[in-house]
Order: C-alpha cells, then sequence, then structure tokens
C-alpha cells in the first residue's frame, strides 16, 4: 500500500511538472482502506456548507406547534427545544414519524423529515414513572447520607471524650461514675439513631461499621465502671466485715451456733432417754407355749 501511494505522489508531481494539472500531496489524505482522498478545512467547510433549517409541525393533543430546527439536529434536540413549548420533560417526551417512535439519538435527516412534516407528540407515563421514582430515591439517598454524616460528627465527639476517660483510668485516677453513665446514654441515643435511619446502597456498610464503633465505645465505658469498683493498690481496703464475709468466715460462725443449740437440745433429752431404755429392759419375754392334749 505504501508503494502505491507513493507511485500516486509521484505521478501527481510529474503531472504538476507537465503543466496538465496542478496537485498538491500536502492537500491529499490517505484513508485506513487505502483510498487517496483531498483534505477537508473545517473552518472553510463551515464558512462555504451552510446547514438548512427546516420547520416541523408537532402535535401535541389538540395543540399544534411550529418548530424551526437544525435539518440535521437529533430528535433529542428537538425534544429539548419543545420542553419550552409544552412543559414536558425531555426524557417524558414520546415522539412519533410516519407512525414509528423516534429514538432521542436518531437524526431528522436520516430520518427524511423534511420541511413542514409533522411530528406528533405524547407523553411517555412510564418513563415519567421511572424518572419519578429515580428521583425520590436520590432524594432519599441525599437525606439518608445527610442523616448519617450528622451522626458520624457526634459520634466522633463522643469518642474524643471516651478516650479521655480512658487515659484517666490508665494513668491510675478514678473516673465519676455520673460522667460515665451519661456518656453511655449518649451512645445508646447514636446507636438507637442509627437503627431507625434506613439507607439503600454503599451507605449500608457505612451504617454497619458505624454501629459496630458506637457498640466498641459502650463497651469500653461498661469495662471501665468494673474497673473503677474493683479496689485500688493505693490504700484502699475492703472494711473488715466486708472481707471476713466473703472469706466465707460468716457462714462458718452460724454454722458453730447451730451446733451448739443441737447439743443442748440433746442434754434435754437425755433423762427421758434413759427412762425409756430402763422400761425396755425390765420387760421380759418368755417362750414357754402351753400345750392341750
Amino acid at each position: 500500500m505504501n508503494s502505491n501511494v507513493k507511485g500516486m505522489f509521484s505521478m501527481a508531481n510529474k503531472i504538476s511538472v507537465a503543466g496538465e494539472s496542478s496537485v498538491n500531496p500536502k492537500e491529499w489524505d490517505v484513508r485506513p482502506g487505502g483510498m487517496l482522498v483531498q483534505k477537508r478545512d473545517s473552518s472553510s467547510n463551515q464558512s462555504s456548507v451552510l446547514v438548512p433549517t427546516i420547520g416541523v409541525r408537532v402535535k401535541y393533543g389538540s395543540t399544534y406547534h411550529e418548530i424551526r430546527i437544525s435539518s440535521q439536529a437529533s430528535f433529542g434536540e428537538l425534544k429539548k427545544m419543545l420542553a419550552d413549548h409544552t412543559g414536558l420533560h425531555p426524557l417524558d417526551q414520546k415522539l412519533t414519524y410516519k407512525k414509528k417512535e423516534r429514538d432521542s439519538k436518531a437524526y431528522l435527516d436520516v430520518a427524511r423529515v423534511k420541511d413542514g412534516s409533522k411530528i406528533v407528540l405524547v407523553e411517555d407515563i412510564a418513563s415519567k414513572e421511572r424518572r419519578c421514582l429515580e428521583m425520590l430515591k436520590n432524594t432519599k439517598m441525599e437525606k439518608s447520607s445527610k442523616s448519617l454524616s450528622q451522626i458520624r460528627l457526634e459520634v466522633d465527639k463522643f469518642a474524643e471524650q471516651v478516650k479521655a476517660l480512658e487515659t484517666t483510668v490508665s494513668r491510675g485516677g478514678k473516673v465519676q461514675l455520673k460522667d460515665v453513665n451519661n456518656l453511655t446514654g449518649l451512645l445508646m441515643t447514636s446507636l438507637v439513631k442509627l437503627d431507625e435511619l434506613a439507607v439503600i446502597g454503599d451507605l449500608r456498610l457505612q451504617k454497619r461499621m458505624l454501629e459496630r464503633e458506637v457498640q466498641n465505645h459502650i463497651e469500653t465505658l461498661d469495662a471501665m465502671k468494673l474497673q473503677n469498683k474493683m479496689p485500688r493498690n493505693n490504700g484502699d481496703k475492703i472494711p473488715a466485715k466486708q472481707h471476713e464475709h466473703s472469706m466465707g468466715k460468716g457462714p462458718i460462725t452460724t454454722q458453730n451456733e447451730q451446733m451448739q443449740e443441737n447439743q443442748k437440745s440433746l442434754t434435754a433429752q437425755m433423762p427421758m432417754l434413759q427412762q425409756q431404755q430402763r422400761q425396755s429392759e425390765s420387760v421380759v419375754f418368755t417362750t414357754k407355749w402351753e400345750i392341750f392334749d
């Protein structure tokens, strides 16, 4: 193919030298198929070639609309112009030309729309419903995203307070139980907000991660309560009675008292038992049988 192109260029040069024609190789272009065509200047084409404007009659209901539009425009561009006249959204329009629905990407000249052609416009109810549902879905997602962001800011503030309490406990300090309870209540409120928040799409993952984070903060505060109740190494001691009770000495003392009472009751019953024993010893059993003839 290169040899053919070079041959064509050389032939053009020879013809130019011979004076039969003047051909400049720079003005020619080679297409992928090997065809040699003359280059086009877009600026010169725009100035020299004028695209004709046509007038179409669009019927919408019982009303006709006269629209002036370029013959090389698309049906989608025509829908945009009709939106100003009819108030219908371009996506809610259905254009029919020659008893055939036309796609928005199709061109008027390709469909052979001419000056004075008649086009019928009807409202696309199904498309309108889909567009309204999509708008409601987007509005709901924006609202949910905004609510989730607000809860995220609240949880971040609470996380800083939890971290401050953890720092106090790790340094051997003691936190106020009231502060821990208040912070736990605020985190529980955030958890309830997250549970009531309805999300869709990618927001579900963000919601689950935030719920897990709030639960971790609540568990940290619960562990902090237990650690706050435990005795410290700084001299805090458990009361003696409580210590004895926890060591099991309380129940042992009660058992000793019970044994002493049982011994007293046995001592009081001893004379009666001895008397019964004597009566049983005075009774003599004989084995003499009376025989009859």
